[in-house]
């Protein structure tokens, strides 16, 4: 599997982006065709080779005529439809811009239609992130993981006036990424480098294991006394893996804490998030300030699934709010599978451990309906299936 690592210890923008991808061997003629393809005027790639407190980057100004157009969503996509990009970079494209409109729309208290694209709006802005998302698909790698990010601190000149780091639009599309702390004065993170690592990313954390092909290093304009200002971009591919017949994916965990809530009102919460496609749900028993008991609702699922399941969390519940986070999991390969017990069959789940063996767990509604079916215990039922199914079954 091809990975990619960003490395984000000075942040993340735009042309830091473009230019580690392009440092680390991406073509940059087809970046350039691809942008000159939307009609943008006079707009024109200056790369150079800089030092950054003393390590090497690539630099990429986009040079243009000055203007003074404020787009929107709608303008950008239909540059975007019409430039001569292939269906991946196009789409890419369009789901950066489409988080920065949904993140300035909630800023502004307007609707994604109505947002005016300043800053984001400009050609050296456009030509940051199509460039980024042609790149990208050049790249062709199959899992992103980055660094926690930094934000810088102090203050921010925008179109709307001088504004606290992290910028409202930042802020807003940096929900659920985890930050890293910094004592850098500046912006580190702009909106597109934001919404870039919001739609490239899979997971965040340390650098995965990889065995490393490039390297790319992106510098930022701004000099920094405290370090240097570059994105590191790792490049590899993953192991070869350890543990057999293991996979692994990417799911969602939400949480809320309920103290005043009756137990009939979880359990049909419960029952609720299960129609909604959970994977997982469970209560956990806490006590929360002045010693209240109360109940932690967890639940896990896909990304597909969370804007259901966060409904039902809000409807059903009295919370005020859910924290949700990505997380990675590991799963065995399993399969459906019938025993033939003394009392009929029973169904359960059959599946493979890394060594090799082959293990059967019985399904709780099925033993349940044989048990009532015979008034046997339940317990028994449980046993006769995994006699059924034997230690040596394969």
């Amino acid at each position: 599997m091809k990975i990619a690592y960003l490395d984000c210890a000075s942040g993340i923008s735009g042309d830091m982006m473009l230019a580690a991808l392009v440092d680390a061997g991406v073509d940059l003629a087809t970046i350039e065709e691809g942008v000159q393809s939307l009609g943008l005027p006079d707009c024109r790639f200056v790369v150079s080779r800089v030092l950054k407190k003393g390590f090497r980057a690539t630099h990429i100004v986009v040079e243009h005529p000055a203007e003074h157009a404020h787009r929107h969503l709608s303008d950008i996509v239909g540059m975007i439809d019409h430039g001569d990009l292939t269906d991946s970079q196009r789409d890419l494209a369009k789901q950066i811009f489409q988080k920065l409109a949904e993140a300035e729309a909630h800023v502004h208290g307007t609707t994604v239609d109505k947002v005016h694209f300043h800053e984001v709006g400009a050609v050296d802005s456009i030509a940051d992130i199509v460039g980024t998302a042609i790149g990208w698909s050049l790249l062709g790698v199959e899992r992103a993981v980055a660094s926690p990010v930094p934000t810088g601190h102090g203050f921010v000149e925008i179109a709307h006036g001088r504004c606290p780091i992290p910028a409202p639009a930042t802020a807003v599309l940096l929900r659920s990424i985890p930050l890293a702390e910094s004592k850098v004065e500046g912006e580190l993170t702009t909106p597109t480098g934001a919404a870039i690592l919001a739609t490239l990313v899979d997971a965040f954390g340390p650098l995965p294991s990889m065995t490393i092909d490039a390297i790319g290093c992106g510098a930022g304009s701004r000099d920094y006394t405290e370090q240097a200002n570059l994105l590191r971009l790792l490049v590899g591919t993953a192991g070869e893996p350890t543990r057999d017949n293991i996979s692994d994916d990417d799911i969602w965990t939400l949480e809320t804490n309920l103290d005043d809530m009756t137990g009939e009102l979880i359990g049909y919460t419960t029952d609720c998030l299960w129609e909604a496609g959970a994977l997982d749900v469970f209560t956990t028993a806490i006590q929360m300030k002045k010693n209240r008991p109360a109940v932690k609702l967890t639940v896990l699922c896909r990304q597909t699934q969370l804007t259901q399941i966060e409904s039902v969390l809000f409807c059903e519940t009295t919370t005020l709010g859910v924290r949700r986070w990505r997380c990675q999991r590991s799963t065995l390969p399993r399969q459906t599978h019938l025993v033939t017990t003394e009392w009929g069959e029973v169904a359960g789940v059959r599946f493979t451990a890394p060594d090799g063996r082959v293990t059967f767990s019985p399904e709780f509604e099925s033993c349940r309906r044989v048990a009532a079916e015979h008034q046997i215990p339940l317990k028994a039922v449980y046993e006769s299936a995994q006699r059924a199914f034997g230690p040596d079954k394969s």
